[in-house]
């Protein structure tokens, strides 16, 4: 038995295997940061720390002619969103209904991807994360009141990179009402906003909430590093005559490699 303690949980294989689908198809589209950054893992419930490969001095040893040093490690950090399904939901579910209420697992789907998001572009003091905007030594580049001019901003990021040394090709990360904003945009004569963004970049535009304004970051690997411990997993906490309580969790670290490989684009 695992620490998800899903057996102890009244819901059918069915149903577990439906909570699954439905958090999957949500998180996927949702976990903008992980198609622009370097993934490893998952490495399991048990991996606890990332390996920073520094040491640093400890002062005091038993004996005086010891030298000694502390190996430098980043904690994984633990991160769970709770929802509820009713009881009687999954029961109309094993029955054969077909439109069965997972609003609440949507939601915490949702909270969970903002959080990851979040910490990997603007950092999480408390959990010890250093996000890619805090860490990048470029000014962000500035906004201005006409959104057509998106892709003259991109472009001046991307030449800034380039004169980095940073070659790309090169990712936008956007938050949903900029991601929409593009979208919907077309510039002067009709060419769609989007496609030209994207040409620009040679890589992708990422709808990720969490993120203010934007982020354009180089795709060429190495630069910005995420660790998966127990990647996201629907988890049992309790039940009562009405409602199934269960969470979502997952623990990860993140780390910036390179921090001239990305800048901001001002959301003010």
């Amino acid at each position: 038995m695992d620490h998800l303690l899903r057996a102890h949980a009244p819901i059918s294989d069915e149903g577990w295997a439906l909570l699954d689908l439905e958090a999957k198809q949500r998180l996927t589209s949702a976990l903008g940061a992980r198609r622009l950054v370097d993934f490893a893992g998952p490495f399991g419930w048990k991996y606890s720390a990332t390996n920073l490969g520094r040491t640093e001095p400890i002062p005091h040893t038993p004996v005086d002619a010891i030298s000694a040093r502390r190996r430098l490690v980043l904690p994984l950090t633990e991160v769970r969103a709770e929802f509820t399904v009713s009881r009687e939901e999954l029961l109309d579910f094993d029955r054969g209904a077909v439109d069965t209420d997972l609003d609440d697992l949507d939601d915490a789907a949702m909270q969970i991807a903002f959080t990851e998001n979040a910490a990997v572009f603007h950092g999480w003091k408390a959990a010890g994360i250093v996000g890619i905007t805090e860490a990048s030594p470029h000014t962000p580049v500035p906004r201005v009141d006409d959104f057509n001019d998106y892709p003259q901003r991109v472009a001046k990021a991307v030449e800034i990179l380039l004169s980095s040394g940073i070659s790309g090709p090169y990712g936008l990360a956007v938050g949903p009402a900029h991601y929409t904003a593009i979208i919907e945009t077309a510039e002067h004569g009709g060419y769609p906003l989007f496609d030209h963004v994207r040409k620009i970049l040679g890589g992708p535009i990422v709808w990720a909430p969490g993120v203010r304004g934007g982020v354009v970051l180089s795709l060429r690997g190495g630069d910005f590093l995420f660790e998966s411990g127990e990647d996201l997993s629907v988890g049992y906490d309790y039940h009562d005559p009405d409602d199934v309580h269960l969470y979502l969790e997952e623990t990860f670290s993140f780390r910036v490699a390179t921090p001239e490989a990305a800048i901001s684009l001002d959301a003010s």
